[in-house]
């Protein structure tokens, strides 16, 4: 009997998509704009892009930084921003989609677990009522340099990927696919690749964008990762990024760009009872 396949790190991840990979180039036409995010939680925050940073200062003056970003356009207009801000001691991974035709925004923040999270069982975690994955995720709304006002933002949870299974091609070696099981949840298994063999059932987060593009979020329980990609599936392609710890020792990060050429293998349709 063969042996079983072996999960790896993050940053291992990371290596093996990174030959010959189909990712978008990184945008220099927001070098030099600046947006002011107005939340639907109160908050409002300048992002001013320059070359090869994003400095943020919120209008109450509590917080202020800059970082590296990295920035995409999967439709005109529409940009894919990606840093990792560091504050206090904590790192949380921060992803804006910026629909400008539509003048509004969705803020995905996510956050690893510590050290001591990780070693807390599954079994444990299922009988004290708690998500099986440690990874945590929020998303917040808003609109761009306009006040926000209830539907400015429309970027809405949606049920439509429910039932599709769609192949990704992430480079010439990497290859997985993917089944939309329910809002909560889907499938994946690596057909090619550094993850060859390995498959799983994650916590999944699925909005709206616009007509045929979607945003997905997904957090893995094994292996602490957040992963997130705009899916269109009128170009056939998607791009977004995976977020963990570089290796087995938490004391760095990985957070690697990837997109792919997708190809919708079929759609499952239940009867109704």
């Amino acid at each position: 009997m063969s042996s079983s396949p072996d999960w790896i790190t993050v940053g291992a991840l990371a290596d093996g998509f990174a030959p010959d990979a189909f990712i978008l180039p990184n945008l220099a036409e927001l070098a030099g704009q600046a947006f002011t995010l107005h939340f639907a939680n109160g908050w409002q925050i300048e992002h001013r892009f320059e070359q090869d940073r994003l400095a943020w200062r919120a209008a109450d003056g509590h917080s202020s930084g800059s970082a590296p970003y990295r920035a995409t356009s999967i439709r005109p207009g529409l940009y894919l921003v990606d840093f990792i801000k560091h504050e206090a001691g904590h790192s949380w991974s921060i992803s804006l989609v910026l629909d400008t035709p539509n003048a509004s925004f969705t803020a995905v923040i996510g956050r690893l677990p510590d050290q001591a999270q990780t070693h807390e069982g599954l079994y444990h975690r299922a009988l004290a009522g708690k998500p099986l994955t440690s990874v945590e995720v929020d998303f917040l709304h808003g609109s761009l340099d306009r006040p926000w006002h209830a539907g400015h933002c429309r970027h809405v949870p949606t049920d439509e990927l429910v039932g599709l299974r769609n192949q990704y091609r992430y480079s010439p070696s990497e290859v997985y696919e993917h089944i939309y099981l329910n809002e909560r949840f889907y499938a994946w298994q690596c057909l090619k690749g550094v993850e060859q063999g390995l498959c799983d059932t994650d916590r999944c987060h699925y909005y709206k964008i616009a007509d045929q593009l979607y945003l997905f979020v997904w957090q893995e329980k094994i292996v602490p990762t957040l992963g997130l990609v705009l899916i269109d599936l009128q170009q056939h392609r998607s791009d977004g990024k995976i977020f963990g710890y570089a290796g087995a020792s938490f004391d760095a990060l990985s957070n690697f760009p990837i997109s792919s050429y997708c190809q919708v293998l079929n759609r499952t349709e239940y009867p109704d009872d």
